[in-house]
């Protein structure tokens, strides 16, 4: 009875001690897949540390010397098992061996500027007609603020020129025009009456629309091999519908900033620059995603503070504490300012990965910390690029967040991306 009794509370004693040991702990919060540039494993601390043996299971080929250009690199996986005593099984996990990529960063200011895919539709208005009653026909058959024009009366729509004089020619010819739009990605077709307006003696609908957009930027990466470059961090939206633009079109060239407005709280600050006639270097845009835009770019990629590309530095390599971002605040000087990496939100898929704390006294002078112009600043911890500044807090203009670059990587195609973060 006795050797039954401390049997059992031997037990209950161990599992007491497993459960508050802080080695099973750290394995407990190991990710499912944990990724690395080389094949070490995430190091265990504590008592129990020496008793615990990772083994390799299986490892899948890896094709990490694939030209990016016509393949992305592919990360190998090893799935690994730890077992106390090298016998009991205790969790699986897997190292994924990302690609050795060295990237340049940027933090030159760009001027970016691109055409949308057909004419957005950003506003709405009443038309006057000639019994001098105000109507709004575009509206009255559903066409909404956000919704794209492809095509009227089977013309193709690329500006808001075409747009004016498909509805005009319309309303001479037949009283009515045949609008197709594309509505939160579907596409339907819309019969729209068109009225005359006595003020300008045109046809109209009542919309306004617009298939541009302009603005000024931060370079984030450029890969010298493929000439690939990723800016900005965040997706394009239109400014009146905050939609995404999806581009036709679009270029990217050198701007200069000559003015800050200072950010303070409830009101971000502002670069205000302008684009370069003579500029260094032009690029394409090819994508307008989630995590900023991206091409390739031909011409003089210079940072003075790396004379060569550096090391990626991966999403499980990202840790609290201090980090540097590179930017400009005057003309086209790139310069280098303190920040603090203060959390990291790992499951996030959008633009907000990290919470970013502006701690340089210098930069916190002269912008009041992140201002609109600084997204797509590179944000390096450990001479490795690990993201770009992507957001501001409105009523903190110190802190703001960041994206991973392995994010901003996959949306570029630069990495396979069927392995999510």
């Amino acid at each position: 009875m006795k050797t039954k009794r401390a049997m059992v509370f031997a037990s209950v004693l161990l599992c007491t001690f497993l459960s508050l040991n802080p080695t099973l702990h750290q394995m407990a919060q190991l990710p499912e897949l944990y990724e690395s540039s080389s094949h070490r494993l995430p190091q265990l601390t504590g008592l129990l540390a020496n008793l615990i043996v990772a083994e390799e299971v299986k490892a899948a080929e890896a094709d990490v010397n694939a030209v990016m250009a016509a393949h992305p690199e592919k990360p190998e996986v090893i799935q690994v098992t730890y077992k106390l005593f090298g016998l009991i099984p205790l969790k699986s996990s897997a190292v994924e061996v990302m690609p050795n990529l060295k990237l340049l960063p940027g933090g030159q200011s760009i001027g970016v500027s691109l055409q949308a895919k057909g004419v957005m539709v950003v506003g709405q208005a009443a038309v006057q007609n000639q019994e001098g009653r105000l109507v709004c026909p575009a509206k009255d058959v559903g066409i909404e603020v956000g919704d794209v024009i492809l095509k009227i009366d089977g013309q193709e729509m690329s500006s808001d020129q075409d747009v004016a004089n498909a509805i005009h020619r319309a309303g001479k010819k037949q009283g009515f025009s045949e609008i197709l739009i594309s509505h939160n990605g579907q596409q339907t077709q819309k019969k729209v009456t068109t009225v005359l307006c006595p003020e300008t003696d045109r046809y109209r609908v009542g919309l306004y629309v617009r298939n541009e957009a302009a603005g000024v930027g931060t370079l984030t990466f450029y890969e010298p091999k493929t000439s690939q470059y990723g800016a900005l961090g965040h997706v394009i939206n239109d400014v009146d519908t905050n939609q995404k633009i999806e581009i036709v079109n679009g270029n990217v060239v050198a701007s200069t900033i000559y003015a800050i407005e200072k950010g303070k709280r409830g009101h971000p600050g502002e670069k205000i620059g302008s684009f370069v006639n003579q500029s260094r270097f032009s690029g394409n845009i090819k994508k307008n995603t989630v995590s900023g835009i991206f091409g390739s770019l031909e011409g003089e990629i210079s940072n003075p503070y790396f004379n060569e590309p550096i090391a990626v530095g991966w999403e499980s390599e990202i840790k609290e504490g201090p980090a540097k971002i590179y930017t400009v605040l005057e003309g086209e000087r790139i310069e280098e300012y303190d920040v603090q990496i203060e959390r990291i939100m790992r499951n996030r898929t959008d633009s907000k990965n990290m919470v970013i704390k502006v701690s340089d006294p210098e930069l916190i002078e002269k912008t009041g910390g992140i201002i609109q112009g600084m997204s797509g600043s590179p944000i390096v911890q450990n001479e490795k690029i690990i993201g770009a500044v992507t957001h501001v807090f409105v009523n903190d203009a110190s802190r703001g967040y960041g994206v991973f670059i392995q994010n901003m990587l996959k949306d570029a195609d630069i990495i396979d991306k069927k392995e999510a973060a």
